[in-house]
């Protein structure tokens, strides 16, 4: 008699991976099935659509000019909202990746043409697409462009505008180092299963009934990601590789009530930060643009906010700032200062902060480099005993 064979064990996931729950996934239909606005400059018409639509659409502009998309992936604070969405981060931007082959040598300009050729698919009936090119859709619907091509990173965005803040960015991806700053942003959710699921099933997503959707943590180990964003831990690795504009998301992690891991990792971390922030914003008006940048695509409905996260970075760079001859740093201090005074008087509350000086004045107007955005100078606003030099002689 012959012996039957024992049933195949389940598959062990990769402790990056996760499988969702049902009120995770009920979660991210409810995302990728809202309808979100895609506002025209000037006289153009607003574009309504689904996320999910979009990323079909794309994907499928992608595959018939022979770009080979992998996957999709919903990632940013979307995606740690999916998981957890009490963790105190919120989520604005949808952040959609694409995981595609750009090695050929025409591979961005395609990407961006067929992302521009997919929002004609968007114009409300009536509007005549003939006459529209892709310079004329970029110059109406896209807010920013990105493209970096270097040995270790090959990607592009591409960011859809929406007047609330509310950004739809399609990031593609052939290679790119690092995809996170901090174990609570990790997260990426794998779309595909979803997509299919919604293209083939005519019966409604219930508990009972629908797909199987995997999470993944490029921190790599998501069961501890998610301590970390149940208990609003602060946590990375190889803080030495994380970005410029990781101080100034630590800084906000800090005002939404994240604590660092321990003592010893937050000192580590700040110096590392601090020490890369002024290597990638060298130049005080490149810093006053990162902050200006920053407070306005991060804050919108929280203007409240903008000051403790001004004031946040105000203390670490000031503690932690060890790479900067004396002047450079008190500098950096004045701007800091100054844009929170500036944010404290659009409030009407400047009575409520201490007197100081602010020597530093920015040129009139500056430009991001695409004339996207321009900013007004910032001006000294008071003045009392505590001031001071925001240079130092030469001479011994």
């Amino acid at each position: 008699m012959s012996s039957s064979a024992p049933p195949a064990a389940p598959p062990v996931l990769a402790p990056r991976f996760s499988v969702l729950s049902w009120p995770q996934v009920h979660r991210l239909d409810a995302i990728l099935s809202e309808n979100v606005p895609i506002h025209g400059r000037g006289n153009f018409p607003t574009l309504s659509c689904k996320p999910r639509h979009l990323i079909q659409v794309v994907r499928s502009r992608l595959e018939q000019k022979g770009i080979t998309v992998h996957n999709t992936r919903l990632n940013g604070s979307a995606a740690s909202h999916v998981l957890h969405q009490d963790s105190g981060l919120g989520y604005k931007d949808l952040d959609l990746i694409f995981m595609v082959d750009l090695k050929q040598p025409d591979g961005f300009q395609v990407v961006k043409h067929a992302v521009l050729d997919c929002l004609l698919d968007f114009l409300p009936p009536g509007v005549n697409k003939e006459k529209i090119t892709p310079l004329t859709l970029k110059e109406a619907y896209v807010q920013k462009l990105v493209k970096v091509c270097t040995e270790s990173d090959r990607w592009s965005l591409i960011s859809l505008s929406n007047n609330n803040g509310k950004n739809v960015e399609l990031k593609f991806v052939d290679t790119l180092r690092r995809q996170f700053e901090f174990s609570v942003d990790s997260f990426q959710i794998l779309l595909d299963s979803f997509l299919m699921f919604n293209q083939c099933s005519e019966t409604t997503m219930s508990q009972s009934f629908h797909p199987t959707v995997m999470g993944e943590s490029m921190y790599g180990d998501f069961k501890e990601a998610m301590d970390h964003l149940r208990h609003k831990i602060i946590a990375t690795r190889n803080p030495e590789e994380i970005r410029g504009g990781g101080l100034l998301k630590y800084c906000n992690l800090l005002v939404r009530g994240f604590k660092p891991k321990s003592e010893v990792d937050m000192k580590t971390m700040q110096r590392y930060m601090c020490s890369r922030y002024f290597i990638d914003f060298p130049d005080i008006r490149e810093q006053m643009r990162k902050l200006r940048c920053y407070l306005q695509d991060h804050f919108i409905g929280m203007e409240d906010k903008r000051y403790d996260c001004l004031m946040t970075l105000h203390h670490v760079v000031n503690e932690s700032t060890v790479c900067l001859m004396g002047h450079e740093r008190r500098q950096t201090l004045a701007l800091i200062a100054s844009l929170a005074v500036q944010v404290l008087a659009e409030q009407s509350l400047v009575q409520a902060v201490p007197n100081f000086t602010c020597y530093y004045q920015p040129a009139t107007f500056m430009s991001d480099g695409n004339n996207s955005y321009y900013f007004a100078p910032v001006q000294p606003v008071m003045s009392c005993s505590h001031s001071y030099q925001t240079w130092l002689p030469c001479c011994n």
